[in-house]
């Protein structure tokens, strides 16, 4: 199990310009602006799970993007629980 990033899409001002999260995720096209909906978006499947993003949001005094825990088999949990630590996800 780790974590990834997920944008709480009411409360993302990428519309309004912020695009913060974007540019200093260090993962290549892990996080795009949806052009529909003008929020961020991450791909599941690029995140690390490095939370340089959530660091550079709450910063910026948006609080938008939560880590959610993901199962080995690839899906966001949803339930409460045990989660990765900060950094785990590059553990060997």
């Amino acid at each position: 199990m780790y974590n990834v990033a997920q944008v709480i899409d009411e409360k993302c001002v990428a519309k309004k310009g912020c695009r913060l999260c974007i540019m200093y995720c260090p993962e290549a096209n892990c996080l795009d602006l949806n052009p529909t909906k003008m929020v961020a978006e991450v791909v599941i499947d690029r995140c690390k799970g490095c939370e340089l993003c959530v660091i550079v949001c709450d910063a910026a005094k948006h609080y938008v993007i939560t880590m959610q825990a993901v199962s080995a088999t690839g899906k966001l949990m949803t339930q409460k629980g045990e989660s990765a630590a900060l950094g785990q996800a590059y553990q060997g």
